[in-house]
């Protein structure tokens, strides 16, 4: 018999079976692990296995390759948090839906579990759209993709970034990127060496940055390709900040 005992995060839950469910975990000393759930469906359980929650986790099975079972008690609940502003809720369930994704199962990440726990305490900031692109950032680095904001890869001055190469996500100065800035990704205040605050229209450059990375490296080969809840949560972002603009003309 194998088993052990974790904390995790909920990434996402199916229905398998008769009122049950095979539920994605992010877990702090064992990976994305999955497991089945008997009586997902009840409202104690509905409740716990929403997206976001930290869950204390028992997992068995009779040899480690199987599925298992699960058995969950809710730790904390973050998702009730953003019930009333579904803006900042479609961030958190982008942010699992993309480790669900893309994480190896049975993987060691450990910061990155913190690092996702961290994300949702930051979504109840006033900066939680730069702190989403920031882990959308750190989460390519911990995938193998990382994009370097430091220095320019044309040898200009680091104070002077404003552009990132698509090729090989490496910061590119203004000057060094006249002659072909068409074909180089905009790059945000924020993420520059010594960067201003963020601002809603630098958050969207941010996410359009993240977002050529996520389709074009991480999720490249990828059937599904990015997840629909970044897809979504990219466009409502988007289509917040026209109606805002709108009203303020």
């Amino acid at each position: 018999m194998e088993l052990w005992q974790d904390q995790g995060i909920v990434l996402a839950a199916r229905p398998h079976g008769e009122g049950g469910a095979v539920v994605s975990l992010l877990t702090q000393n064992q990976g994305r692990h999955a497991g089945y759930v008997r009586g997902a469906h009840s409202s104690k359980m509905r409740g716990t296995l929403e997206s976001g929650n930290l869950v204390d986790v028992r997992w068995q099975a009779r040899v480690e390759g199987n599925l298992g079972s699960l058995s969950l008690e809710l730790a904390q609940s973050f998702a009730p948090r953003f019930m009333q502003d579904p803006l900042r809720l479609a961030a958190l369930q982008s942010a699992c839906a993309l480790c669900d994704a893309a994480l190896p199962e049975r993987e060691g990440h450990p910061g990155l579990f913190h690092g996702l726990l961290a994300l949702f305490e930051a979504l109840e900031s006033d900066i939680w759209g730069a702190a989403l692109v920031m882990w959308e950032i750190a989460f390519l680095k911990e995938l193998g993709f990382s994009l370097d904001f430091s220095k320019c890869a044309g040898g200009g001055p680091a104070d002077d970034l404003a552009y990132m190469s698509p090729k090989t996500g490496r910061a590119v100065s203004r000057k060094a990127a006249e002659p072909y800035k068409d074909k180089l990704l905009a790059l945000p205040d924020f993420l520059k060496p010594g960067g201003s605050d963020s601002t809603a229209d630098e958050v969207l450059t941010g996410l359009r940055l993240t977002g050529f990375f996520l389709e074009h490296w991480a999720f490249a080969h990828h059937t599904k390709g990015v997840p629909q809840a970044r897809l979504m949560f990219q466009e409502r972002f988007e289509k917040g900040l026209n109606i805002d603009i709108r009203k303020a003309v």
